[in-house]
């Protein structure tokens, strides 16, 4: 049986130095961005949030496609 001091959390929503740190993006681009409307957040206090759906769309919308074998 697992421990609870062992067990991974893996939160739904996300602060901004937890996006910066999972994307390299800085927490002041994630707050432009979500001021601005770019990516949806949530206030929490005075906290502003980003749900990990959110970013990973923003992930996504970011990937671009394989090159195909150019050299070929």
């Amino acid at each position: 049986m697992q421990s609870k001091m062992n067990r991974r959390i893996d939160p739904e929503l996300l602060g901004m130095a937890e996006a910066e740190a999972m994307t390299g993006v800085s927490r002041w681009t994630f707050r432009r961005w979500a001021y601005a409307g770019r990516i949806s957040s949530v206030k929490l206090g005075n906290r502003l949030m980003i749900s990990r759906v959110e970013l990973d769309r923003v992930i996504a919308e970011g990937t671009r496609p394989r090159l195909q074998d150019a050299h070929k």
